[in-house]
């Protein structure tokens, strides 16, 4: 699900790095991108790619969970047990991947991520991290590329890999793909 406000992540964005203390160049610098690209993520007038959330999450001393936005109240019974399919909370990349949080604590050693790629999206470039990954792909097929390995999975196939591997993914097409992660710890 879409978040109703599809405008929030150059705002959280901004806001985090001001809090930070850091110009637009010194966040650029720090996560290997250009200026001009950054302030074009803030003012919401271009999707970051996967690899470059990554980094600029890592360049604020966050992960990419904190860019993850939703506008539904959570009822007080369920807070932080239950995540409801209308009120998950969801980022949008390049090329029109949507990833949807699907665990309510920031706090547990795994974190789930319902992922939806439209044919032919991709991930871009390869990007690492701490921890470990399973993916299932719910829909359609998926290609992924873990180092030097390549792999086509289909729904219903699985893949886990160490996330210091180098690592990205593409959907051939022709339809939607869909890949459900878990990652520990939660370090996206």
């Amino acid at each position: 699900m879409m978040s109703d406000d599809p405008l929030i992540l150059g705002e959280r964005m901004r806001g985090l790095r001001k809090r930070r203390g850091l110009t637009l160049a010194e966040l650029a610098s720090a996560a290997g991108l250009s200026t001009g690209y950054i302030s074009q993520l803030e003012r919401d007038l271009a999707q970051p790619s996967i690899p470059a959330l990554v980094a600029i999450a890592r360049a604020l001393g966050v992960t990419v969970q904190w860019f993850f936005a939703g506008s539904q109240p959570v009822p007080p019974e369920e807070h932080g047990f239950v995540i409801r399919r209308a009120n998950r909370l969801s980022l949008s990349y390049a090329g029109g991947i949507v990833d949807e949080l699907l665990t309510p604590r920031l706090n547990l050693q795994v974190e789930m991520i319902h992922t939806r790629l439209p044919a032919g999206a991709e991930s871009a470039e390869s990007y690492s991290h701490e921890g470990d990954e399973v993916g299932l792909v719910l829909e359609g097929r998926v290609e992924f590329w873990v180092a030097e390995r390549h792999f086509l999975l289909a729904a219903g196939d699985s893949i886990s890999f160490s996330s210091q591997n180098p690592h990205r993914y593409r959907n051939p097409g022709p339809g939607d793909a869909v890949i459900l992660w878990a990652i520990s710890p939660p370090c996206f």
